[in-house]
């Protein structure tokens, strides 16, 4: 199962974010082995951007992990509103 999570930052956050995500994803896959991406839409929407992290095969175990790597890497002082949550199946596996 595939994660996706997508959230809104102030454009002028963007490099702060940025690092902070890669950072705390490079320390994810070092842990858990969990492949990842981060994504931001090309447009800006009244000053904010829309930003994706992606996580490939997570383990059964990944959310807790993954709740407390967000607290630690402080992304919620960079984020406005929630973070959406998406889990999607590959469908050669759902078959």
């Amino acid at each position: 199962m595939d994660l996706y999570i997508y959230y809104q930052v102030p454009c002028q956050q963007a490099q702060h974010l940025q690092a902070r995500v890669a950072a705390m994803q490079a320390a994810l896959t070092v842990r858990t082995g969990v492949v990842t991406e981060l994504k931001r839409r090309p447009e800006n929407k009244e000053g904010r951007h829309t930003w994706m992290e992606v996580y490939h095969d997570i383990p059964d175990e990944f959310d807790a992990i993954l709740a407390q790597a967000v607290i630690q890497a402080q992304l919620a002082s960079l984020i406005q509103g929630a973070r959406h949550t998406e889990y999607f199946l590959d469908v050669s596996s759902c078959a």
